[in-house]
């Protein structure tokens, strides 16, 4: 972190001119090359983010979520209906969005969360993706897009992926999306009736001009076949720096 001087010459950090605290995100849709991101509208999405979690043979999508997997079309509604209740307040918090593939289906969410204005950080969670989104370069896509959001038309000076520490999959997507490993907070939470070790992931506005680049970089459709496929992965883009700073 870059460091000044006081008077009693004690380092002290790079003073911030003009500084202010950063928007709530806006009930506005994001739009991409291969997604479309919207605040949830279980009215509107319940169907089709059911039907996509129905396509997964069983819960382990799940585990690592705040909730288990609800039994059923009602049960899951209702679940739905409370994610979206934080839209209908202000400066609500968790926001979660729905992720649309081109074709209009709702087949995944995700959520800004722990939305800390004044500080000007945010969080990226609640990561559902279903079946039709693994793997998919509108999984990627989506990501970007709210990472985008973020930093670049709300200002936000740090952007955060937190996951259980034993969730290996979760920690290889915040590696290969480009995050910072900085650390393990021992049992720091309680869910499920279970601990849970939370390892942090992050970042900072100083990173993003790169990070950005890299994103942009890899959806070009110059990166991709006919048929879809990556000619070159994201890691490839984000370069060795990446890798070595994420542990």
């Amino acid at each position: 972190m870059d460091s000044e001087h006081n008077a009693f010459g004690q380092p002290i950090g790079r003073p911030l001119e003009g500084w202010s605290p950063r928007p709530h995100p806006p009930q506005t849709a994001m739009a991409g090359r291969f997604c479309r991101i919207a605040p949830l509208d279980p009215a509107r999405h319940g169907d089709d983010l059911f039907a996509a979690d129905q396509l997964a043979p069983d819960a382990r999508d799940w585990t690592y979520l705040g909730a288990e997997r609800p039994a059923g079309r009602e049960a899951f509604q209702a679940w739905l209906e409370s994610c979206a209740v934080p839209w209908r307040r202000a400066e609500g918090d968790p926001l979660f969005h729905a992720i649309l593939l081109p074709d209009g289906r709702a087949v995944g969410l995700a959520a800004y969360l722990r939305i800390d204005r004044g500080n000007g950080v945010i969080e990226v969670g609640h990561i559902l993706f279903t079946d039709p989104l693994k793997r998919a370069p509108a999984a990627t896509e989506a990501i970007f897009l709210m990472m985008r959001r973020a930093f670049d038309e709300l200002g936000y000076r740090r952007y955060e992926w937190k996951c259980d520490s034993l969730n290996a999959p979760s920690r290889r997507a915040a590696q290969r999306l480009g995050f910072t490993f900085e650390g393990i907070f021992r049992q720091a939470v309680v869910y499920k009736g279970r601990s849970r070790d939370t390892a942090w992931y992050a970042i900072t506005d100083q990173e993003w001009p790169a990070r950005r680049a890299a994103f942009a970089a890899w959806l070009d459709p110059a990166n991709f076949t006919p048929s879809g496929a990556q000619r070159c992965q994201l890691a490839t883009f984000h370069g060795a720096d990446t890798a070595q700073r994420s542990g």
